[in-house]
């Protein structure tokens, strides 16, 4: 029996853009709903939604990652992910694909990149002519507050 090398990773569209997370943190994807915003919180998080009588924070990829804000249409969706004992809703344009790449394919984050990029991108990925951004999820949440120990 062969080792499994391969990591899949879930595709997703910002904007023009590509990027992929590890599909192990993807719990699910649903359409978009809008989220009751929360007072006093960072300009990325939408607010929370319920999600079958649970809390979940909105986290809107596109401002978190430097780009502008989403206008959420019908068409964005939601892709639920659990990172560091947390679930969050990170809302995206469309989820693309599921790719299974092995990990020569990822190649390191350009020198160029500012530190913040570096802190959200793991590296990048040449695909059939794509490049897809593979995020670091852990970086993507803010960071825990004393407050959040409702």
């Amino acid at each position: 029996m062969e080792a499994m090398t391969g990591r899949e990773l879930m595709a997703f569209r910002i904007g023009a853009q590509e990027f992929c997370v590890d599909i192990m943190a993807v719990r699910e994807i649903r359409g978009f709903t809008a989220a009751t915003p929360l007072p006093q919180s960072p300009g990325f998080v939408r607010g929370v939604i319920n999600l079958r009588g649970a809390v979940l924070p909105i986290i809107d990829l596109s401002a978190r990652l430097g780009f502008p804000p989403t206008e959420p249409t019908a068409r964005h969706v939601i892709m639920v992910v659990h990172v560091m004992q947390q679930t969050v809703g990170l809302l995206v344009d469309a989820v693309s694909d599921i790719l299974t790449v092995s990990s020569e394919m990822v190649q390191p984050t350009p020198d160029v990149a500012s530190e913040m990029t570096k802190s959200f991108v793991r590296g990048v990925l040449a695909i059939d002519g794509r490049m897809i951004s593979l995020i670091a999820l852990d970086n993507v949440l803010p960071p825990a507050t004393e407050s959040e120990a409702a």
